[in-house]
């Protein structure tokens, strides 16, 4: 089984790349929402650690803005509760499809959480910062300062551009994203 990690840019087009290859995707973000309205368990710790702003489950995304907008260092204690859970459904994710040929991950603080393995695969959606930033606005729920912290969270993406096997340029049109894809698995 082959690894392929798609990152990128908030915003830049991961999870429509992620599902272009057809194959089995985890879904980061997709997982950290089920744990905030699934997992009492992450209920409870974050309740603990955040009293003053976590008060009712599923927890709301109005309580976890309210939190990461009102103390610097909460998104890092979110994140050491919510953080060990993804990586585990991921670890998880990669068991159940081992049989695949590929597996896709769109994490989108993959090397920087360090789940990259030697072998893996890594691509970068690289996006146009207008057409990005014109995507964002039309969002619902877009809030620009919790952006600006996500955003802090991530390396330079010049950084995770050196440091990916392929770039994939994302115009955001369907059929040019679907060529890339394309060209990349007749790699393998």
């Amino acid at each position: 089984m082959i690894r392929v990690a798609v990152i990128g840019a908030i915003g830049s087009g991961k999870s429509y790349v992620a599902k272009q290859f057809g194959y089995p995707v985890f879904n980061a973000d997709l997982e950290v929402s089920k744990l905030y309205t699934k997992s009492k368990k992450c209920y409870l710790k974050l309740k603990k650690i955040l009293p003053k702003y976590i008060s009712s489950f599923p927890i709301s995304k109005k309580e976890l803005t309210k939190a990461v907008l009102s103390e610097k260092n909460n998104i890092k204690k979110i994140n050491r509760i919510i953080h060990p859970e993804i990586r585990q459904k991921m670890n998880r994710f990669i068991i159940k499809n081992k049989s695949k040929k590929f597996v896709i991950l769109d994490v989108p603080l993959y090397i920087e959480n360090k789940l990259n393995k030697k072998n893996d695969i890594i691509i970068f959606v690289d996006a146009k910062k207008k057409e990005v930033n014109k995507r964002l606005k039309k969002r619902i729920n877009f809030n620009k300062k919790i952006f600006n912290e996500l955003k802090k969270l991530q390396l330079p993406v010049e950084i995770k551009r050196k440091k990916s096997d392929f770039i994939i340029k994302n115009n955001f049109k369907h059929d040019s994203t679907k060529k890339n894809v394309k060209t990349i698995m007749n790699f393998f």
